[in-house]
């Protein structure tokens, strides 16, 4: 584990390679503002609970650069990821009068990262953006790799774009004011890179994962190098997801299914996951890739980080049935076939389409009762 706590991780894309700068009091720090980000006016987008937090030292920091800093507030929450909330950013870029060289800011969690990246892509065809993720869900995942979008009723993240930003500004002096309840959603998705590409990542997790939950700094600055260098490859292999870049979705095949069954917002999106990476891995075992001993390891490490591994019941009626409509949404499915993100051994992921009856069997054994 490094000492450090500032770190460049670099993702290698053949046109437009960016930075993500991880390490403390990066807003206040105009350095960390690469010379490419450039333009007259620059844009907030944030929401109501961060805007208050880190809005002016954002703002004041960027002053330095640009002649005009404006601010855009969001509500907040998951339910609101919609086309309606979108719609009012492009109301605000067109009544500051902004133009192609507007750069937008997108400070906050996934769902800000999300919404203002989609807007980026979309206004006056792209313009570009710089993600300042405030959340670690978003410092070692959402924020990362270009993928923008917003929900639709039928499913999460259904309408987007993948569009890359100018850079990742990982300032970790923001998650001081993280709920807990939010953090330990972020450290799902901390979790899932072990299983997936780095045994001795989930090995080091293991032994460090009350260290992370007390917010230990060097144990976050690492974690989230970690999980961006991770993150950094498989991008890097793959930009648009048309084969390895899948396997950063283990578990959110079943997670999606979670938020979408039960309302987006009910649950938080890394609780869920770290409920669908626990079936993900039983199904991984059942079909004869994993020992019972490498599920336990996976189950024990979302207990320690005091994460839900059990299956939430959607239906009382037909519960497996209900799991498998929201999947068939999923974009992973093909020909109504689900593909899921499966671990052949710890450290490997595959991506392969499965039974309908193994996967209903997998849910039975890890639904809540």
């Amino acid at each position: 584990m490094p000492t450090t706590l500032h770190a460049t991780v670099h993702i290698p894309l053949p046109d437009r390679s960016y930075p993500i700068c991880i390490g403390a009091g990066l807003l206040t720090n105009i350095e960390f503002l690469q010379a490419t980000v450039k333009g007259t006016q620059a844009v907030i987008v944030t929401n109501v609970t961060v805007s208050p937090l880190y809005a002016a030292t954002l703002r004041k920091t960027l002053q330095d650069r640009f002649s005009q800093v404006q601010l855009v507030e969001l509500p907040d929450g998951e339910s609101y990821k919609t086309w309606e909330t979108l719609q009012s950013i492009f109301d605000a870029l067109l009544t500051w009068g902004c133009d192609r060289k507007t750069v937008i800011f997108a400070l906050g969690g996934g769902v800000v990262g999300d919404m203002a990246g989609f807007a980026a892509a979309c206004f006056m065809r792209g313009v570009p953006f710089v993600q300042v993720p405030t959340t670690l869900l978003a410092q070692v995942d959402s924020s990362v790799g270009g993928k923008t979008g917003i929900n639709h009723p039928a499913g999460k993240n259904m309408i987007g774009a993948f569009y890359q930003p100018l850079q990742v500004i990982c300032d970790m002096d923001t998650l001081r004011t993280l709920p807990d309840r939010e953090l330990k959603a972020g450290l799902a998705e901390v979790i899932k890179y072990g299983p997936i590409y780095d045994a001795g990542f989930f090995a080091w997790l293991e032994q460090n994962m009350q260290a992370l939950l007390r917010r230990d700094v060097q144990a976050l600055a690492w974690a989230i190098q970690r999980s961006c260098e991770i993150k950094a490859e498989v991008v890097g292999q793959d930009e648009k997801e048309s084969g390895l870049r899948a396997i950063l979705n283990y578990g959110h095949t079943f997670g999606h299914a979670i938020e979408a069954g039960l309302g987006f917002g009910a649950w938080l999106h890394g609780e869920a996951v770290a409920a669908g990476m626990v079936v993900a891995a039983q199904l991984s075992h059942n079909l004869g890739y994993i020992s019972l001993a490498d599920v336990q390891r996976i189950r024990s490490l979302v207990v320690q980080a005091d994460l839900p591994v059990h299956l939430p019941v959607l239906s009382k009626q037909n519960n497996p049935a209900q799991y498998l409509k929201w999947m068939r949404l999923d974009k992973k499915s093909e020909a109504g076939r689900i593909h899921f993100i499966l671990i052949r051994e710890m450290g490997r992921a595959v991506i392969e389409p499965v039974d309908d009856s193994a996967v209903i069997q997998a849910i039975e054994q890890c639904t809540a009762v």
